[in-house]
């Protein structure tokens, strides 16, 4: 279609799913979508069922106020994922009658309406059959909506009740339907706050307004927002690609309990689940290994790779995966997951060969494979204050979440170079003065006297030429059983050694060595 300044738009079938979130978590948790019920993020409600809208439950509540309002209100957490995961069926019932389907989020789709209105006889009949296979598909309460653009589609699908399920809006009519809608339907609230302190309250006000005026005033987004109140939406519908099932599957008649049987057993497999990605010009980055037992609850991992996997890599992962879940059971089936893939041309080798990264990678890929997978520890950064927190290990080719995050801000964590060698058997030293005496730190953090000999375990004693400190460092004093009180002293000595000691309740010790 065409409208003013040369804007096509063309003819959008939007179907929208409500309260799709509820009905998703509702199904996750086994409750009923018709109970009062409210997802929450942050605190807030984020969505909430027709029954607790009905009990005075609004978006944007606090949860302590949404209970008062409803005191048989059922509190759910918001989890997109889950939201993600239960349309995806609803999605393929209505690919399989109507493809060419652009998801804009969980519970609501747009379809170009040209080809299914020309295979069903017109837009009308086109959005009956969408809905009857939405029905068919377990969302018997879909609404459709048709119009110039997919937002005034989506605004005609909003429009229905549950009498009227579809709504066509004419071509050319979509600036007369959307005029009396609030702009708080343009979803910008920055923008829809401003025009309403300036009194513009509709999209038809919104829309009379001079278009260069809006683009000077309101910049880029405004102008856009600007066309769209108009009836003016210059998006297109960009259908999905259906994404490919890569899972491989090895079915084992009858169970089996020995790992090295199933190991065997899955070798073609292995091969044809990474021929198949191959096929794509794809590698897997990533890897999630399901173990199915002839009884009980499957065992789920997923397995990262410093490269991309091999066959053989994926047997190493599902033995030590089976070594480590200890299945009351035997396996009766084992699938294979590409968790994450990347491009095959990201992981060639160059010309003259991988280079020393590569001939590492297969080092310690051998050694994990003959001694298994916790074998081969490698350093990842974490957070904390004392140096010994500040590093986790993890196996090679895996990415462990730090127990503590690295990028916080930690104050008491000591700035500047980071020590070359963390001491975590915590070795006991003695640091004197010049009369001979131990140094001790007061109530007020002040040392006795100046340090100027370090005795360290396997070494002579040496003197200190330099020192820092002492820095008081004091953790979770509300819980006696974690918590930290010491001072910390950097020191250096005429043998050149530099060092990080601490002083507790039991004395001296080094915390790290600067090499």
């Amino acid at each position: 279609m065409t409208g003013t300044t040369g804007t096509m738009t063309e003819r959008c079938l939007v179907l929208w799913c409500p309260d799709w979130p509820v009905r998703a978590a509702a199904a996750e948790a086994d409750l009923d979508p018709a109970a009062p019920l409210a997802l929450v993020e942050h605190g807030v409600v984020h969505a909430c069922s027709a029954a607790a809208r009905a009990a005075g439950v609004q978006r944007g509540l606090k949860v302590r106020e949404a209970q008062s309002r409803c005191a048989s209100l059922t509190v759910l957490p918001l989890e997109p994922a889950v939201d993600a995961r239960r349309f995806e069926p609803v999605l393929a019932a209505l690919e399989a009658g109507i493809p060419t389907v652009q998801v804009v989020r969980p519970g609501l789709v747009v379809i170009r309406a040209a080809g299914p209105a020309r295979f069903f006889g017109g837009e009308e009949s086109a959005a009956g059959e969408a809905l009857h296979l939405l029905a068919e598909a377990g969302v018997p309460d879909a609404r459709a909506g048709v119009a110039d653009g997919p937002f005034t589609a989506e605004q005609a699908a909003r429009a229905t009740d549950a009498g009227r399920t579809i709504r066509v809006v004419p071509a050319g009519a979509s600036a007369d339907f959307l005029a009396p809608l609030p702009v708080s339907v343009l979803g910008m609230p920055a923008l829809v706050g401003l025009l309403a302190r300036l009194g513009v309250r509709t999209l038809g006000a919104f829309a009379a307004l001079p278009e260069a005026s809006v683009r000077d005033r309101f910049g880029p987004e405004g102008e856009a927002a600007h066309r769209v109140a108009a009836g003016l939406d210059p998006r297109r519908v960009v259908a999905r690609v259906v994404p490919a099932d890569r899972d491989r599957r090895q079915a084992f008649e009858p169970p089996l309990e020995r790992i090295d049987q199933i190991a065997f057993g899955l070798k073609r497999t292995a091969e044809a689940f990474l021929e198949a990605l191959a096929g794509d010009l794809l590698v897997c980055t990533a890897l999630t290994v399901e173990l199915v037992p002839e009884r009980g609850a499957p065992h789920r991992r997923t397995w990262l790779h410093p490269r991309s996997f091999t066959p053989l890599d994926v047997i190493d992962r599902v033995r030590w995966q089976l070594a480590a879940a200890e299945l009351a059971a035997p396996v009766a089936e084992v699938v294979l997951h590409p968790e994450a893939v990347d491009e095959a041309a990201h992981h060639e080798q160059g010309l003259w060969g991988g280079g020393p990264g590569e001939r590492i990678h297969h080092a310690l890929s051998r050694v994990q494979s003959l001694l298994g997978h916790e074998a081969v520890l490698t350093a990842q950064p974490s957070g904390g204050r004392l140096a010994a927190d500040r590093t986790v290990l993890a196996p090679w080719g895996e990415q462990r979440t730090p127990p503590r995050p690295p990028g916080a801000p930690w104050p008491g964590r000591l700035p500047g170079f980071v020590p070359t060698a963390v001491l975590g058997d915590r070795p006991p030293v003695v640091v004197q003065d010049p009369a001979g005496r131990d140094v001790a730190v007061d109530d007020r953090d002040a040392i006795s006297g100046p340090p100027a000999l370090l005795v360290a375990p396997g070494r002579p004693a040496t003197r200190i030429e330099g020192w820092a400190g002492p820095w008081p460092l004091e953790e979770r004093w509300w819980d006696p059983a974690a918590a930290v009180r010491l001072h910390r002293m950097q020191v250096a000595c005429a043998d050149g050694s530099a060092w990080l000691l601490a002083r507790d309740a039991t004395g001296w010790w080094a915390e790290a060595r600067y090499d």
